[in-house]
């Protein structure tokens, strides 16, 4: 998963930067509240993560610029302030959820995921399809209740496939949220993670849960159980 993180504390940002790349995700950074509102526009995310208390353009105002842009990013707010009355004012600017400071990691950890998932549509942190089972909190990928070893960057990948089952994803689109904006991308790259995992999560080429949609991007076929 893509994140951004607006936050004008250089050691904070720098911390939850961290965090986050340890459990996996792909983190752009800023501390400025004009440059974010400019990324949420321009670029992609799953998720961003950003303090109220910034200076100039404040994060309430980012996020209303970003609602009133259309842009419906899921975004946790970080504040210092514990007064129910910033809370409400973070929520009704477009917030989805809040935390304050001090605060602990596996707890934003746990809300950020929650975001993620709810943003494309599941409640639970495990995605199942059929026999093939993928674990958002552990990283943990199974297919008959065998664990599938996976490279950093093909359960990446194969997550977000799965989060947006049924979608077609263009190439583009899955490096970005693969990629830090500044990476040397080549496309050849991803085709082999995707070549990668399909002989992992379908050995026996039964299931193909990955279908290549020609000229588009790829698509996860499975249908999710209940």
């Amino acid at each position: 998963m893509k994140a951004l993180i607006v936050e004008d504390d250089a050691d904070l940002r720098r911390q939850l930067k961290q965090m986050l790349e340890q459990k996996g995700y792909t983190v752009e950074e800023t501390e400025s509240g004009r440059e974010a509102s400019y990324l949420g526009e321009e670029y992609e995310y799953d998720v961003a993560v950003v303090d109220i208390g910034l200076p100039e353009v404040s994060g309430l105002d980012v996020i209303r610029h970003w609602r009133e842009a259309g842009i419906s990013l899921p975004v946790l707010i970080l504040t210092a302030r514990g007064d129910w009355q910033d809370k409400v004012e973070g929520l009704e600017a477009g917030a989805d959820d809040y935390l304050a400071k001090p605060f602990h990691s596996e707890e934003l950890m746990a809300r950020l995921n929650a975001l993620v998932r709810r943003a494309s549509g599941h409640a639970s942190p495990v995605l199942k399809f059929g026999p093939l089972e993928l674990d958002t909190s552990a990283r943990v990928v199974t297919l008959n209740d065998e664990e599938v070893r996976l490279t950093s960057y093909e359960y990446r990948t194969l997550e977000y496939l799965m989060l947006n089952a049924g979608k077609t994803i263009s190439k583009a689109e899955l490096t970005e949220h693969l990629y830090h904006q500044d990476y040397d991308r080549d496309s050849n790259v991803l085709e082999v993670f995707v070549r990668r995992l399909r002989q992992k999560i379908d050995p026996e080429q039964t299931l193909q849960p990955i279908k290549t949609v020609r000229g588009l991007g790829y698509r996860f076929a499975l249908e999710a159980s209940a």
